[in-house]
């Protein structure tokens, strides 16, 4: 893995990333808006993975080819939003073929510095969508599509002003504002699938099931977040965010309620000891199973089971 991870080109900075493209020198050091409109047209994205140690928010006016959600495919040509976080490998991937070759009408490269000493550098980190994948992009409506071009505008204006005091404040307040509307943006897209979205859930309750069967779980030990996002060909972030849109709760609530669900189950219908009820479930330790259900229920595994005789 770390000899695969070395293949990946590394942008340490925004000026690293505009040299690589062939764009001009940034006019600030930690951040930089292109507008794809007025970029020269020898400009060529670099081909491969890479990895960018800033924030990178792209809108693409066309999302063409096919939009994957668990085990189908959903056709969009309408333009939308990518989001990607420092570290995170993005590029040519198989289902992100049709992405990469579509130019961004806008690009919004961000350093961390940037936004340290403002309360914004803490909320990036609740933005689920900046983990999201490629194939969970942000689709927006023609009304949306004029909210967000209008805050890219608003962001470039301020950049290619004069610099100030209140310069780096006003980007700032402009970038939280749009992150605002991303989510506000996103929480509409869950709604309006909600028909795919009640499939994936029900396709999330029959893995659960499934797996919580008694050898499987002994099998495979608890499940986890990343195991079920794996299953339902999403990210664990893009996962989460749906559950708690549709249901308040996100998947390792959901993981969590379904354990203890068969808990309860297996207590009132077997003799089995609370050792093998937790081995039987996937828990290493009686200890952490105990706890667990504790903490749920407000009741021990054995004062759940007395209930009962």
């Amino acid at each position: 893995m770390k000899k695969e991870e070395s293949n990946y080109h590394q942008f340490s900075s925004i000026t690293d990333a505009h040299r690589a493209f062939g764009l001009p020198k940034p006019l600030h050091p930690l951040i930089s808006l292109i507008n794809g409109a007025n970029t020269p047209d020898h400009v060529v994205a670099p081909t491969g993975s890479h990895v960018l140690n800033f924030y990178k928010i792209s809108y693409k006016p066309q999302l063409s080819g096919k939009l994957k959600y668990g085990q189908h495919h959903y056709d969009f040509d309408g333009g939308g939003l990518l989001f990607a976080a420092p570290r995170q490998i993005i590029g040519n991937y198989p289902d992100d073929d049709t992405q990469a070759a579509t130019c961004s009408l806008y690009t919004l490269l961000i350093h961390p510095d940037f936004l340290q000493g403002y309360p914004i550098i803490q909320k990036m980190k609740q933005y689920g969508f900046f983990s999201y994948t490629a194939n969970e992009a942000l689709h927006l409506s023609d009304h949306e599509k004029e909210t967000i071009i209008s805050l890219f505008k608003m962001i470039e204006t301020e950049l290619n002003s004069r610099i100030d005091d209140f310069s780096q404040d006003v980007i700032i307040s402009q970038i939280e504002l749009l992150l605002n509307f991303a989510n506000r943006f996103y929480k509409r897209q869950f709604i309006t699938r909600k028909v795919v979205s009640n499939d994936l859930l029900q396709k999330l309750e029959n893995i659960l099931e499934e797996h919580f069967s008694q050898k499987q779980s002994i099998a495979r030990g608890l499940p986890t977040v990343a195991l079920l996002a794996e299953q339902l060909n999403m990210s664990s972030s893009y996962l989460s965010d749906m559950l708690r849109s549709l249901t308040g709760r996100n998947a390792q609530q959901h993981i969590h309620d379904k354990l203890i669900e068969k808990a309860k189950e297996v207590l009132s219908t077997t003799s089995l000891s609370v050792s093998e009820v937790a081995y039987s479930l996937g828990f290493e330790y009686a200890q952490s199973f105990s706890k667990l259900f504790k903490t749920k229920t407000n009741l021990s595994p054995l004062e759940f089971r007395q209930q009962f005789n």
